[in-house]
């Protein structure tokens, strides 16, 4: 094993930054604003486990979404922050059921009951298009599926491409994940 030599940084003034892309704008390609499952490792919670774990592991990762999987990593559904706060545990209370009991798999929205871009659509698309698409359809996000090797392939978040652009995406209607794919 080598060993690492510590250094001074007293000396030292500035940050580094990542370099800039392309010059991005509305009718940059789509596909530089999603997050790629290809190319990142997407936030999954088990079904099983508890709503307030899962909601304390959502915070602690800063992540406001999660794939629901099931044992054998099956894609069982999606559930938000939102879907496991303390106010919708709160409101399964009221039927009789332990809050201990209370799973993701309670709470999440089945996959049955979600929509998603495809892939092929989205290669073709620019971020503008994809934009009207989440204000039109009042989606703060908004799944990519891959149909030809049957996966998701990844998700836009209208808060992540608004802090690309630095524009305002003003998304209508974004209290709930559920609402945002059962149209």
């Amino acid at each position: 094993m080598k060993n690492l030599e510590l250094n001074e940084i007293s000396n030292i003034t500035y940050l580094s930054r990542p370099t800039e892309k392309d010059d991005m704008s509305m009718t940059s390609p789509a596909t530089m604003f999603f997050t790629d499952f290809d190319q990142t490792e997407p936030l999954i919670v088990d079904a099983s486990t508890s709503a307030d774990l899962a909601r304390l592991l959502m915070l602690k990762a800063h992540a406001k979404l999660n794939l629901v999987v099931d044992s054998d990593d099956k894609v069982l559904g999606v559930v938000s922050l939102e879907e496991v706060s303390d106010q919708s545990i709160t409101a399964k209370l009221s039927k009789n059921i332990k809050r201990d009991t209370i799973t993701v798999a309670d709470l999440m929205v089945p996959k049955s009951n979600i929509q998603g871009l495809d892939y092929t659509q989205v290669e073709h698309a620019d971020i503008e298009t994809v934009i009207e698409h989440l204000k039109t359809n009042g989606q703060q996000y908004c799944l990519v599926v891959d149909k030809g090797s049957n996966k998701i392939r990844g998700v836009f978040s209208a808060n992540d491409i608004s802090r690309q652009l630095g524009v305002d995406i003003d998304v209508q209607d974004q209290s709930s994940f559920y609402k945002v794919f059962s149209h």
